[in-house]
């Protein structure tokens, strides 16, 4: 069966309702297809009156790339004209949202496209534009323009049991390069990325919430966040029947902090300077971090070594056991027992004996022994939270530089988000 190669070439470049004018394929450059819609009727949308065909004026969009080449789709628009001289009308230009949404200088098959490549893939938007031969900015358009579709989608929250909270930061700005924060609020069960909003204070996190409504509020069980006080400030706020679970991970964290405190003090008291590569507390650092029960033999000699050595009043080897206790914390799993076992180990950790690090580290567990206790019960953490810092991180370095936090916030739910791909083929861009 042989096929008219008109009809061939429209095959080809697969548009609805269209037929190809003319190919310029050219030595260098993009390939320029020329199509007109087939439409040859039209009618005044304010009078009904049959309209006039006034002129064809040339618009060019960017295309996938054909033939390992960029490409360009040269619309031929037509423009309409009201024959009445009393109808407010006037004139207006065709639209046809299968060739290309209304404002946007891309093709609508390219847009989904370019959509899923930076928000799936998590390409870069330099990438892309490299890839079909436009500007940046013609990229990042039809992202925001199909991806905010995708990201506000209702049925992509749904009911959320178990909620996180967590602060990552967004850009340096500035002269001095400020540090820009941001919130992200996750569905630790499911480990999907909610929303971002801005800082990383109460108010943007209570403003979400109360735009979710008192009864999607109030079906959040569990609600999981660090040792922070603004976060615990929403919770407190916005969702009061939520169990508050502090994250281990923090706590013990704090604890080593707290350790490492209590080591650089002692090394300058004792030796007047800041640590050596041949000072004891200094060689001792990554040792004192390590958990206990991964210590060998040889480390744990090479250890109290070193703080016979470096530590004469024994102050670096208590905060070394507090920080084990601590880690104790989560080695039984007895709810009942857990408040109990928190409040009094808070109470020991503040003895007139501990260092003051030490003190501030037990006055810290006695004022959030009952989020700490909690995760016996729960055993939820913000542990999907970090996780989905660390997918952020990778669309950081796909857009390093950017600033704008709608685009950071679009980007990062597109790859974080778990959105419904599958309306991607049902989006128009608005």
């Amino acid at each position: 069966m042989e096929l008219d190669p008109t009809r061939m070439c429209a095959l080809l470049v697969g548009l609805p309702d269209v037929f190809i004018v003319a190919v310029d394929a050219g030595l260098t450059g993009p390939i320029r297809v020329h199509v007109e819609t087939t439409a040859t009727v039209a009618f005044c949308a304010g009078c009904g009156s049959r309209a006039w065909s006034k002129d064809r004026p040339v618009v060019e969009l960017v295309d996938l790339a054909c033939f390992g080449r960029p490409a360009r789709l040269v619309w031929r628009k037509r423009r309409w004209r009201c024959p009445n001289s009393w109808c407010r009308v006037g004139s207006w230009t065709e639209d046809a949202p299968g060739i290309a949404p209304a404002r946007l200088a891309m093709t609508d098959r390219a847009g989904r496209w370019v959509t899923a490549q930076v928000g799936r893939c998590a390409r870069s938007v330099n990438e892309i534009a490299v890839e079909l031969g436009c500007d940046w900015h013609t990229i990042n358009d039809a992202v925001i323009a199909y991806g905010t579709a995708l990201v506000d989608d209702p049925a992509r929250i749904g009911e959320v049991t178990a909620l996180g909270l967590d602060e990552v930061l967004f850009a340096r700005l500035g002269r001095w390069r400020t540090q820009h924060w941001s919130t992200q609020l996750v569905d630790v069960r499911r480990g999907q990325l909610l929303d971002v909003v801005p800082g990383r204070n109460a108010a943007g996190p209570s403003a979400w919430l109360a735009e979710r409504g008192e009864a999607w509020c109030d079906r959040v069980e569990w609600a999981t966040l660090d040792l922070s006080g603004p976060y615990r400030r929403v919770f407190d706020t916005m969702t009061p029947t939520a169990i508050q679970v502090a994250d281990p991970f923090h706590l013990v964290k704090l604890a080593n902090q707290k350790l490492d405190e209590v080591r650089r003090r002692v090394q300058n008291e004792t030796l007047g300077h800041r640590g050596h590569k041949n000072d004891p507390l200094y060689r001792s650092r990554r040792l004192l971090t390590k958990a206990d029960e991964r210590l060998d033999d040889r480390g744990r000699t090479k250890l109290m070594g070193l703080l016979e050595a470096g530590d004469p009043r024994g102050e670096v080897r208590m905060a070394w056991h507090a920080k084990e206790v601590v880690r104790g914390l989560y080695e039984h799993h007895d709810p009942d027992l857990a408040l109990e076992f928190v409040t009094r180990l808070g109470a020991d950790l503040q003895h007139d004996a501990c260092p003051p690090e030490v003190r501030q580290l037990g006055r810290t567990i006695v004022r959030w022994r009952t989020q700490i206790a909690a995760w016996h019960q729960a055993h939820v953490s913000n542990g999907p939270t970090e996780a989905v810092n660390n997918l952020l991180k990778r669309v950081k370095r796909a857009a390093f530089g950017f600033t704008s936090f709608r685009n950071y916030r679009i980007r990062t739910l597109l790859y974080a988000g778990k959105p419904n791909w599958d309306l991607l083929a049902t989006i128009t861009p608005r």
